[in-house]
C-alpha cells in the first residue's frame, strides 16, 4: 500500500500505541488506521489507564512526537480500495479533519493527530467523531467562535468579557425568561 499523501511512498506496518496496529508512512509520519483494529484496542484499553505523560507513547515509527498535528489540506485516496476519503472535523479548537473511507472503514491519521486525539480525551473514542451529531456540534462551535470574534472587533476584547459575564449570568438566572424579555431579546 503506498502513502495516500506522499503518494509514492510505502506504508509500513508500525504501532500508533501498544496494542494498536496500522500501516505508517515513514515520510509524512502518517498512518492507515483499521477502524476494526481500532475498536478491538479500545476495547482491550478500556481496563488500562491512559499514558498521561505524552512522551511515555510507544512511537515505534522512531521519530519524536509532533507538538503540532499536520492536516492534509486535499481531499485523499484510500491507500486500500482508492476511493476519495471523507473528512471529518476533529474539534473546533483544531483544524485539522481525519479522514475516513466509508467502503473500507479505514482512517487517514496525518503526522501527530494520534497525538491531538490523546490531548482531547479522544483517543479511547475516536469513532464519536464520525458521527453527524460531532459534526453538528464542531458547526455550532466555530460559528459561536466566528460571532465572538466578529463582537470583540465591533465593542472590543475589554468589553466581550462583559458580554460574556452577563450572558451567563442570564443563562443561568431562575427568571431568564422575564430578563430576556424585558431587553427586548426574545
Amino acid at each position: 500500500m503506498k502513502c495516500p499523501k506522499c503518494k509514492d511512498v510505502n506504508l509500513k506496518a508500525t504501532k500508533l500505541d501498544e496494542g494498536l496496529p496500522v500501516m505508517g508512512c515513514v515520510q509524512c509520519e502518517g498512518a492507515v488506521l483499521p477502524l476494526l483494529y481500532y475498536r478491538d484496542w479500545a476495547e482491550r484499553s478500556v481496563m488500562k489507564p491512559e499514558a498521561t505523560d505524552a512522551s511515555a507513547v510507544n512511537h515505534s515509527m522512531g521519530e519524536s512526537i509532533r507538538s503540532e498535528a499536520v492536516d492534509s489540506k486535499v481531499a485523499l485516496n484510500c491507500p486500500k480500495c482508492s476511493k476519495i476519503m471523507s473528512k471529518y472535523a476533529v474539534s473546533g479548537c483544531s483544524a485539522n479533519r481525519l479522514d475516513l473511507c466509508l467502503s473500507c472503514d479505514e482512517a487517514w491519521l496525518d503526522g501527530g493527530e494520534w497525538e491531538l486525539l490523546k490531548a482531547l480525551e479522544l483517543s479511547k473514542n475516536m469513532p464519536i467523531v464520525f458521527t453527524e451529531a460531532w459534526q453538528r456540534k464542531i458547526r455550532k462551535e466555530k460559528t459561536e467562535s466566528a460571532r465572538l470574534d466578529r463582537l470583540a472587533q465591533s465593542i472590543g476584547s475589554d468589553d466581550i468579557e462583559r458580554v460574556a459575564e452577563m450572558r451567563n449570568w442570564i443563562a443561568q438566572h431562575p427568571r431568564k425568561k422575564e430578563i430576556v424579555h424585558f431587553l427586548g431579546l426574545d
